[in-house]
């Protein structure tokens, strides 16, 4: 299913959302952070989750958190390993659903 014919929106309810590339707020000194239990909870993207991989595209430049069990399926569906390089493994990206070099970083 791709992101353009989920109207209902249904793909955010059965996905683990991806995590933010970079807040440039936070490094604002005009902006106030001091809210940490209010929108900052309510926005956040997570603690570390056991049993999860952090997926990086280097199109897209998402990080998401998928399970393990989705990760090794990515993997082991059509993929490519070169270990020298910084986005190492040529699978389907989770957030932009295409193929492209990501990083897996198994220990988050």
């Amino acid at each position: 299913m791709s992101p353009r014919s989920d109207k209902r929106g249904k793909r955010a309810l059965f996905e683990t959302p991806p995590i933010e590339v970079d807040d440039t707020l936070k490094d604002d000194p005009l902006v106030d952070r001091h809210d940490a239990e209010g929108q900052d909870a309510l926005y956040s993207v997570g603690h570390r989750e056991p049993g999860t991989a952090v997926i990086t595209c280097s199109r897209c430049h998402v990080k998401t958190r998928t399970p393990l069990v989705e990760t090794l399926v990515r993997i082991l569906a059509i993929s490519l390993w070169f270990p020298t390089r910084a986005y190492s493994r040529w699978i389907q990206c989770p957030a932009c659903l295409q193929r492209a070099w990501c990083r897996i970083e198994w220990t988050a």
